[in-house]
């Protein structure tokens, strides 16, 4: 021993008997070994000579017994104990491999174990317990920092001393023996100590400490299992007895039949020589029969094995080995632990895990902390479970939540276990942890499926609807069993893993029994081009469907009470301040999340969401009012639930309908569809008909002798579905699995295991039937099968690939040959749609006639004969398509209708859009506006005989009005078929113009609606913004005059009230009615005024702003809603004008024509000139002065509520955007816009003068 060491040692004092004596430098001594402890090297030399000479048991303990008052030396001998008993896992990191550190490893180890025999003392932990029962009796206020840190070294020190690991040697122990781990738990509950840690656990004031007191209940309960403590103190069940009784039964026969065995093997009397025989048919190494020197008695035990040497397995490759068995403690140990469960669930439990869990979603825990979350849910839900099951004492842990946690644990734990091979043993441990705790899970739903409390079983319910529902929780087992590997994961992982399975299925089964049809979510991952044109997706689900999911949702809600509890209220985030995206898109994507939670029928989620963002989001009262009532909630949720919104868009999917695995030339990205379909129970069987699933179970039946009861039925249960439900017993027909029935069959305790018995009998007789018919089904026993194998072994070997499908006769192929022949040169756009068709067999299916024409040798590849998708996938123009467009345009370039004629004549089939495009970039035309339809001048086509041109005609012709909307309505046809096109290389247009752009005309029924929802925006107090829209479209219709060249305008809101009008839904509405764009995508932040529209449709959009069926002269009562009563003077003017129209229209034509230009520009020089006949500018002037002032002295009337039916004549009036202007031509009324009264004033005036 080092001699400073030595000589600080025997300074701290001496034991004399029971008494100790401390030196006078004894503190000093103890801070100089906690600096000597802080230095030590790799091999931990300071450690292991103070544990050689025995510092804790003969000077640290008796100190803190005798000299517990003097409260610095106490707190130094705590510190150094802590030290002292670190786990040497700690001290080293990990176990190490090289022998030299190996041996210091396993010295520190005996060291420790000499520790904690030490601590099995009432005496010491009495001194721990009175010492932290003082300290937690001390306000928050009244402790020190000191008092803080000497509670959390008492509790490290327990922890510590809890951790070291039983010695096998020493501890040859009998199970209701008391070990050293025993007698340490019996200090503990004889002192009281166990009091302070549920104390700890259930304080609120002390939960600062809830991972150190986990830790301590989980090292309390190392060795226990939940059965044994349940069961301790009680009389043994009959059925308890019974299995007792059956397994030593088992036992009992195996024992008589070796026995009599042994008699057979065993001659009458004693032979020198054995004899020599000669074994026919059985070949030695060379090309003669086996000699065989022995008994025969003897001789269905030999192999070609006998007397070789024992092949060595490499380390990788030796199965994993299971974790020491749990022991029996004590009965009095076992008594306290099962009373310190019982008040643990009753008073701590629940407390305890929220605050845990909560430190392990906040990251504020220590590295893998989340084992001990793991093994305290699994141990006492199943404690919960045995001794008189109650839902509310585990609630905590039941909830979809908890599954979820668990779910992605099991999945970043397999991670691991393939990434970090050298800790795969760890990782693999913990794996098994979680799946435990899923599996217990599982038990305690299905024990509250048997409770008589109909709230419990209903809450039930609605956790079986959602990981039924869910993907990642139903087929969470299938993916661990095909990733099952045998020498990274023990034996017990896979018991654990089948017993689980069969009972996910049992319940899912059950759960299916009891309804029509289940509606699940499923996940596709699919192939999608990364240059692909943006597509919006819409997940249509049955009404009925979502009506049960909303009752379910309101179930759930209404049984919580609207009360959500504070960890999810917590975690819930609306928006993401660091995010580029505004706030006003982030508030629709917080509203589609409130939706989706509700699909997904997580009703308190939907519930925290919609109150999170109802903080961030208080204006407009989208969310709700602060003062909200929950049912009022509840009825908003309904309307989110039910509500249409607009879903982000994504990238179109690449399929490929003949050829999987086909290569793709572009750039693939992988994307996860959801999307909902019925679920079929057998359909779900059928995933588990796998060679790499049917293989675990067959590693386990090997050790079937050593299974209990219940995992030998899962297995044959498992089995049973795949070769009686499905009717794959073929799967089974392998030689390994037919050896292993062997085993069972001749087994001498076979009686014990009827069910396995009768199955293999099973399947044995079915593979001999198949034998009979099957001369190769000897030779498939050497291969494990897939479904496409198993159907060939039993009904037939295909040839060529043919598999099943049905013929094709002589008669049949020649047909299609002469079909197929007739139409390739033809113009068809889906050719083997019109072979269908014309064959006379109709039952044909698509996929057929293609594989066939293959065969044949017609075509080369499926893919020449793949459908067409929605759109005409011409990209490019061959030069002969040119020259024909060129031809066609010039033959109707004078006709009313050339690009309508064009597309009749065309050959290749293109959209209108895409021969616009080309006419453009050919520069046959310079602008669209050439190729729309030519208006008829014809008389006879008027209502009005005798008149060159209506009124109507003539003003609609100078806001470029177009009469026929056909091209409008194309163009919207091909735009959304161009939506699912794959990527076009000539797009000349940039990458925001490619959505839809309606055009718009004003119509009688449009402007009718957007003066009935102006008339609604004023009441609100918008008539500011509405002024302010009405400006920005007249100044950029003249701004597009003069430069004469369009670019979206964005309408930047300046001031306060301008940018609230422009977060209004009512307010967006219009916008879209006008034919503003929203922001197209995270780049954008304000609305556009498009690029397409013209500065005369543009002041028509300003003008319609003003409300009333007849747009009133002067632009600034617009902002004044009017009353079908008003004015009568008002009314007469109009009245006069509709009389006095077609005078009027008349004189203005020839006017119009000669100073057009003049009239365009002095459209906006003077918005407030009003000429009616019959009166005067003047006075027309001081009439709208005196309705501006009267409506500036109205008060504004606000109104919160939401206008339904604006909504719903949004949704149908969004397609009649265009329409036909001829209509209104022969309609009575005559309704105009204001920019062309505007210049019909002008021209009025400009008369006068001249006159």
């Amino acid at each position: 021993m080092n001699c400073e060491l030595l000589a600080t040692c025997s300074a701290l004092g001496f034991l004399e008997g029971d008494s100790y004596h401390k030196e006078p430098d004894c503190l000093e001594g103890v801070k100089d070994l906690i600096r000597y402890l802080r230095h030590e090297d790799d091999t931990r030399d300071v450690r292991q000579q103070l544990g050689e000479s025995q510092i804790v048991q003969n000077d640290l303990l008796p100190i803190i017994v005798q000299y517990r008052q003097e409260k610095a030396l106490f707190d130094a001998c705590i510190r150094l104990m802590v030290n002292l008993t670190q786990p040497a896992m700690l001290c080293f990191g990990k176990v190490p491999d090289d022998p030299v550190f190996r041996h210091h490893f396993m010295q520190v180890t005996s060291y420790l174990q000499a520790y904690k025999e030490a601590f099995a003392s009432e005496r010491v932990f009495g001194i721990l317990s009175e010492t932290l029962y003082n300290l937690l009796q001390l306000d928050w206020e009244q402790r020190q920092e000191e008092d803080n840190l000497l509670i959390e070294r008492i509790l490290l020190l327990v922890r510590n001393v809890l951790h070291v690991p039983a010695d096998p040697c020493e501890e040859k122990k009998v199970d209701d023996d008391a070990s050293i781990h025993d007698r340490v738990l019996w200090a503990i509950h004889m002192s009281g100590f166990d009091d302070l840690v549920k104390f700890l656990a259930s304080a609120q004031s002390e939960q600062q400490w809830s991972m150190h007191v986990l830790e301590i209940i989980s090292l309390m309960f190392r060795d226990q299992t939940p059965e044994t403590l349940v069961s301790a103190g009680h009389a043994r069940s009959a059925e308890e007895k019974q299995r007792d009784s059956q397994e030593l039964e088992a036992l009992r026969q195996r024992e008589h039949a070796e026995k009599r065995s042994r008699t057979l093997q065993r001659g009458m009397r004693h032979s020198r020589f054995g004899g020599s025989f000669v074994v026919q048919g059985l070949k030695a190494i060379g090309e003669k029969d086996v000699i065989y020197h022995r008994t025969l008695n003897n001789f269905k035990n030999y192999t070609h094995d006998l007397g070789k040497a024992v092949r060595r397995v490499p380390k990788r490759n030796r199965q994993a080995q299971d974790c020491k068995e749990k022991r029996r403690s004590a009965l009095n140990v076992r008594l306290f632990l099962r009373e310190f469960c019982v008040d643990f669930l009753e008073n701590c439990y629940n407390r305890l895990m929220y605050l845990v869990k909560e430190g392990l979603i906040r990251e504020q825990t220590q590295q893998h902390d989340e084992t001990y979350y793991l093994w305290a849910l699994s141990f006492f839900m199943a404690f919960n479970r045995g001794n008189g099951f109650r839902a509310d004492l585990v609630s905590e842990t039941m909830s979809i939540r908890t599954f979820h946690f668990i779910e992605r644990n099991i999945t970043n734990y397999y991670e691991m276990l393939l990434t970090d091979r050298k800790e795969a043993t760890s990782w693999s441990r913990r794996m098994h942890l979680a799946l435990k705790a899923y599996q217990e899970l599982l038990l305690t739903v299905n024990e509250m499926d048997r409770s008589p409390d109909e709230s419990i079983r209903q809450s039930s319910n609605v956790i079986k609807s959602n990981i039924f529902y869910l993907m990642e929780y139903r087929e969470i087992f299938l993916t661990l069993l095909r990733k099952y590997d045998e020498t990274k994961q023990p034996q017990s992982y896979l018991k654990d893993l089948v017993e689980s399975t069969h009972l996910f299925l049992r319940m899912l089964e059950r759960f299916c029994k009891g309804r029509k049809n289940l509606i699940v979510q499923k996940k596709r991952v699919r192939r999608k081009k990364s240059r692909g044109k943006k597509k919006n997706s819409i997940q249509e689900s049955n009404p009925e469907v979502l009506e049960e999911t909303w009752k379910t949702v309101e179930e759930e809600l209404r049984a919580t009470g609207f009360q959500l509890s504070a960890s999810l209220t917590e975690s819930i985030v609306p928006f993401d301040a660091a995010s580029e995206t505004p706030l006003e898109e982030q508030r629709t994507e917080a509203m589609i999340r409130v939706q989706d939670a509700l699909l997904a029928r997580l009703g308190p989620e939907a519930l925290a969401l919609l109150r999170a963002a109802r903080e961030v989001w208080p204006d407009g009262d989208v969310f709700g009012s602060s003062d909200v009532e929950p049912e009022e909630e509840l009825e908003l949720l309904k309307q989110i639930f039910h509500a249409n919104l607009p879903r982000p868009s994504v990238e179109t999917v690449a399929e490929d309908d003949y050829d999987e695995g086909a290569e793709v030339e572009e750039e693939e990205v992988e994307s996860v569809q959801l999307s909902e379909k019925e679920f079929n129970f057998l359909d779900f069987i059928k995933r588990f008909a796998n060679p790499s699933i049917v293989r675990p179970y067959l590693l386990l039946l090997k050790t079937y002798s050593k299974n209990t009861p219940h995992t030998n039925h899962c297995i044959a249960r498992m089995l049973h579905r795949l070769a009686v439900d499905l009717k794959m017993d073929a799967l089974l027909f392998q030689l390994s699995v037919f050896h292993l029935f062997n085993k069972i069959l001749s087994d001498p305790a076979a009686a014990a295991y009827k069910e396995l018995v009768t199955f293999a009998k099973y399947v044995l007789h079915r593979f001999f039937a198949v034998a009979a018919q099957n001369n190769k089904a000897y030779v498939e026993l050497l291969f494990w099968k897939n479904v496409g194998a198993v159907r060939e072994m039993t009904e037939g070997y295909t040839k060529d690939g043919e598999g099943k499908k049905p013929s094709w006769t002589e008669e049949e192929e020649e047909e299609l040959r002469s079909l197929y022949m007739k139409h390739m040169d033809s113009e068809e756009p889906d050719i083997v749609e019109t072979i269908i068709q014309s064959l006379s067999n109709s039952s044909r299916t698509r996929r057929q006639v293609v594989t066939q024409l293959v065969h044949m040798g017609l075509v080369d590849n499926a893919k020449e004969l793949k459908k067409p998708k929605k759109g005409t996938q011409i990209v490019l123009w061959t030069q002969e398509q040119e020259l024909e467009l060129e031809m066609l345009f010039e033959e109707y370039k004078d006709s009313d209708d050339v690009l309508g004629n064009i597309m009749k004549k065309l050959t290749a089939k293109r959209s209108r859009a895409r021969v616009v495009d080309k006419l453009l970039s050919m520069g046959l035309v310079s602008e669209r506006r050439e190729l729309y339809k030519k208006r008829s001048r014809g008389g006879g086509q008027r209502k009005s005989s005798g008149k060159v041109m209506t009124e109507e005609e003539f003003l609609a012709e100078l806001t470029q009005e177009f009469p026929d909307d056909s091209l409008d309505r194309d163009d919207e046809e091909d735009d959304e078929s161009e939506d699912s096109e794959e990527d076009v290389n000539e797009r000349e247009m940039p990458k925001p113009v490619k959505k839809r752009i309606q055009n718009f005309n004003l119509t009688t029924e449009l402007r009718a609606d957007i003066s009935t929802m102006v008339r609604a925006l004023q009441q609100e107090g918008l008539s500011g913004p509405l002024l302010w829209l009405q400006n920005s479209l007249t100044k950029t219709a003249n701004d597009r005059d003069e430069d004469k060249v369009s670019q979206p305008v964005p309408l930047a809101p300046f001031s306060e009230e301008n940018e609230d009008a422009m977060e209004n839904r009512n307010f967006q509405k219009l916008l879209r009615k006008l034919g503003i764009r929203p922001p197209e995508n995270e780049q954008e932040t304000f609305w556009r005024i498009p690029e397409n529209m013209s500065p005369a449709q543009l002041h028509g959009a300003a003008a319609a702003l003003t409300p009333g069926n007849d747009e009133p002269e002067n632009p600034t009562e617009q902002q004044e809603p009017r009353d079908s009563a008003g004015d009568p003077q008002e009314q007469e003017e109009e009245d006069d004008e509709g009389v006095s129209s077609e005078q009027r229209a008349q004189a203005l034509r020839a006017l119009l024509l000669a100073r057009n230009k003049k009239s365009h520009t002095a459209v906006d020089k003077d918005p407030l000139l009003d000429v009616t006949p019959g009166g005067d500018p003047n006075s027309a002037a001081e009439r709208s002065q005196e309705k501006m002032s009267t409506k500036r002295s109205r008060p504004r009337v606000l109104d919160d509520e939401d206008d339904d039916d604006d909504e719903e004549k949004e949704n149908d009036s969004s397609t009649a955007m265009d329409v036909d202007t001829i209509k209104d031509a022969d309609s009575d009324g005559e309704d105009f816009s204001a920019p062309l009264k505007r210049r019909r004033k002008m021209v009025l005036i400009d008369d006068e003068d001249e006159d």
